[in-house]
C-alpha cells in the first residue's frame, strides 16, 4: 500500500489527525493494534478545554458534543475547614469547558471517517517503522494474517506511551523527562447525576475530585497509597471515604450508585523530546503523559494534531517545510505549560506522604493566597483552560 501520511494508532489523537488531514485532501491510513471494540471500551478522560471545543465545532464533530455534553464555567476548591472557593473561567476569558466524555469522542471520530471511507486498518500487529531518516520511510506488519508493507512521506506516531512510535526515535536523540508521584487515584464511574461543578478537595483524608461525564454519568477519584487493590474497595467502601473527604453540604449532594467501571492509575508526569525525527512525528501520549489533576492529556494531543495537521498542510499545499521543521519546538511549549500546571494542582491539592510541617504549612499558604487573590485564581483560569494554539508565525 501507499500513502502520503502513516497513522500508527486509532485513538483520539491518530482519528482527528485523519480527519484533519482529509480536509486538506492529505491521504492517510491508519493502523490500530486493537479491534473497534476494544478501542470503544476505554474509559478515559472527558474534560475537553475551550480550545478543543472549538476545534471539534470547526470540523462539524460537535453537534453530539453540544446535544449531550456538560458546559461547566471552570473548577471548584474545597478546603477542609476553609471556605470553598472557585476558580471561574467562565468570569475571568469569557470561556467554558465541556464535560464530554473521550469514549463518545471516539464514537463521533470513528463515524465521521466510516462516513468518509476512511483506510482504518484495525488488528495490525508487529508494527515496525523504517527509513525515518529518509525521504521514503515506510511502515510493516501484519494484518488479517498477512504481511503488509506501507510506502509513505511521513509517520505519525499516535500510539500512546506504549507504542512503538517513540521507541524508534534512538536512544542517543532522544530525551525524556520523569516525575513519579508516590500514590494513585482509584476511580469510580457511575450512573448517577453528577455534582453540578467540578470540584477539587484538599483534605487530612487524601485528595478526592468529583467531575462528570454526562448530566447522568459520574467519575470520582479518590487519592490512594500505591500499593492498593481494587479488590479491596467494594463501592460501600468507596462512597463512604468519598464523602468523609467532602464538606458536609457536598457529601450530602453526592449521589451513589453500583460502579460500572473501577480504575487504579498511579500518577507521573512524563515529557519526551524532541517530539519529532526524520519523517516521523509524535503526538499525544506517545510523546508526553501529565497527571490527570489538570485534565490535560487528550486536550494535549489535541493541539499536537492541530499542529501537525497544519505542519503537513503547508508542506503539501506549498511545498514548505518550516511548520514541519518547528513542530516538536511548538507542541513542546504547550507541552510544558500544561506539564507545569497538572504538577502544580497536583502539589497544590495531594497530601504528600512524609510531609514536613514546614511543607504543610506552604501548601496551606498557597491555598490561602489563592483563595483571596483575584490575580492568583486569573493566571490559575488561564492554564487551567489552556492556553490558545499558537498561530501560523509565517502566515
Amino acid at each position: 500500500m501507499k500513502t502520503q501520511v502513516a497513522i500508527i494508532g486509532g485513538g483520539p489523537a491518530g482519528m482527528l489527525l485523519s480527519e484533519m488531514l482529509d480536509r486538506a485532501g492529505i491521504a492517510s491510513v491508519v493502523l490500530e493494534k486493537h479491534r473497534a471494540e476494544h478501542v470503544l471500551s476505554r474509559i478515559r478522560a472527558g474534560v475537553l478545554e475551550p480550545g478543543t471545543v472549538e476545534l471539534l465545532r470547526s470540523l462539524g464533530l460537535g453537534e453530539r458534543m453540544d446535544r449531550e455534553g456538560h458546559a461547566h464555567d471552570g473548577m471548584k476548591i474545597a478546603w477542609a475547614g476553609r471556605e470553598n472557593f472557585m476558580i471561574d473561567v467562565h468570569r475571568h476569558l469569557g470561556r467554558r469547558f465541556v464535560a464530554y466524555g473521550q469514549t463518545q469522542i471516539q464514537e463521533d471520530l470513528m463515524a465521521a471517517a466510516g462516513r468518509r471511507g476512511a483506510a482504518v486498518l484495525y488488528e495490525a500487529e508487529d508494527v515496525a517503522l523504517h527509513d525515518l531518516e529518509t525521504a521514503h520511510p515506510f511502515v510493516t506488519c501484519r494484518h488479517g494474517g498477512e504481511p503488509l508493507r506501507l510506502d509513505c512521506d511521513f509517520i505519525a506516531g499516535c500510539d500512546g506511551f506504549h507504542g512503538v512510535s517513540r521507541r524508534a526515535i534512538p536512544p542517543a536523540i532522544l530525551r525524556e523527562f520523569e516525575k513519579v508521584y508516590p500514590f494513585a487515584w482509584l476511580g469510580i464511574l457511575s450512573r448517577t447525576p453528577p455534582l453540578p461543578d467540578i470540584v477539587y478537595a484538599n483534605n487530612p483524608r487524601g485528595f478526592a475530585l468529583a467531575s462528570m461525564r454526562s448530566p447522568t454519568l459520574s467519575r470520582y477519584y479518590l487519592q490512594v497509597p500505591l500499593e492498593t487493590r481494587l479488590e479491596d474497595w467494594p463501592d460501600e467502601r468507596f462512597w463512604t471515604e468519598l464523602k468523609a473527604r467532602y464538606p458536609r453540604e457536598m457529601a450530602d449532594a453526592i449521589v451513589t450508585g453500583a460502579s460500572i467501571e473501577k480504575s487504579l492509575a498511579p500518577l507521573r508526569s512524563y515529557v519526551a523530546e524532541p517530539m519529532r525525527h526524520g519523517r516521523l512525528f509524535l503526538a499525544g501520549d506517545a510523546a508526553h503523559i501529565v497527571p490527570p489533576t489538570g485534565a490535560k492529556g487528550l486536550n494535549l494531543a489535541v493541539s499536537d494534531v492541530f499542529y501537525l495537521a497544519r505542519a503537513l498542510g503547508c508542506f503539501y499545499r506549498e511545498g514548505s517545510s518550516r511548520l514541519i521543521d518547528g513542530y516538536s519546538d511548538m507542541a513542546l511549549r504547550r507541552v510544558w505549560s500544561s506539564v507545569r500546571t497538572s504538577w502544580y494542582l497536583t502539589n497544590l491539592l495531594h497530601r504528600f506522604p512524609g510531609t514536613s510541617d514546614f511543607d504543610q504549612r506552604v501548601q496551606e499558604n498557597e491555598l490561602t493566597y489563592l483563595r483571596g487573590s483575584g490575580a492568583a485564581q486569573l493566571a490559575l483560569a488561564e492554564q487551567y483552560a489552556g492556553l490558545p494554539f499558537e498561530p501560523d508565525p509565517g502566515a
